[in-house]
């Protein structure tokens, strides 16, 4: 598995595929760049497709302290740069979209597009902190596996919770969940509840950029999507039917027909 130092942390990244263009993929909270991987089996064959793990989370290391969203994003600077892949294309979920709107915001010229899924340019909303705050204080001091029934329908719309047929996939992900480090992960919960917003900002943003919603996304609703499209000149948005939160694993072909007909209509431009 390899691994990059920058920015004071060393980070886990999977490298796959080939072409001309490079697709950077950056998670959401409490997973890690596994949440891609059915984009990435999809695009590979003509993108490379790079995704890294957040500090904290997944396969990367966990640091004392640079979970705020201004860190998060100097580490995907210097991950795009060391990497030379720049300009990329960048794909944000959730904690990922906060941390590829401030890059279109900061450093425009490391992006060659930019795709926001399930994410909000508002901070977290005054009322959800207390019951965040709790789910994190019990997950540090108790574990994951207490939360994690609280956890998974924040995470997952109810069509995939309540599907038979996928039973088992959905128990990985519960298991992934609960494997977390549970000094990183609360460490980046805070990093990601307590976040400054970005909406005056992000009506800066000129890079082609598209923004996917599940429609059952209740952790960031599509009104927090909407927010975003109607502050982006020229963005495109998909609103993926029965999702919730994490649409790349709960309706993958949509999401990957969402970035396929985008991708095409951005490479079009700079040939």
């Amino acid at each position: 598995m390899p691994y990059l130092n920058v920015n004071g942390a060393r980070l886990h990244y999977t490298d796959e595929g080939s072409g001309a263009e490079t697709i950077v993929f950056s998670h959401g909270l409490l997973f890690s760049g596994a949440m891609f991987a059915d984009q990435i089996a999809h695009l590979k064959g003509r993108y490379r497709c790079i995704a890294y793990d957040h500090r904290g989370q997944g396969g990367s290391d966990v640091t004392a302290d640079g979970y705020d969203a201004d860190t998060l994003t100097a580490d995907a600077e210097a991950l795009i740069e060391a990497l030379g892949v720049n300009p990329c294309h960048f794909v944000g979920l959730s904690m990922g979209g906060f941390v590829g709107m401030r890059l279109a915001i900061r450093r425009p010229e490391l992006l060659r597009s930019l795709t926001l899924i399930g994410t909000s340019a508002d901070p977290e909303p005054p009322e959800n902190l207390p019951r965040y705050g709790m789910l994190n204080f019990v997950a540090r001091w108790f574990g994951l596996g207490i939360v994690s029934a609280r956890v998974m329908p924040i995470m997952f719309g109810q069509s995939y919770l309540n599907d038979r047929g996928r039973a088992g996939e959905r128990d990985a992900w519960r298991r992934r969940l609960v494997a977390n480090d549970r000094i990183g992960i609360t460490r980046a919960v805070k990093g990601a509840i307590h976040r400054e917003g970005v909406i005056e900002e992000i009506k800066g943003i000129r890079t082609p950029t598209l923004i996917i919603v599940g429609e059952a996304d209740v952790a960031t609703v599509p009104e927090k999507s909407e927010r975003i499209h109607a502050a982006i000149a020229g963005s495109k948005l998909a609103i993926v039917p029965r999702a919730g939160h994490s649409s790349t694993i709960e309706e993958p072909d949509a999401v990957n027909d969402a970035m396929l007909a985008f991708l095409a209509g951005v490479d079009s431009l700079v040939k």
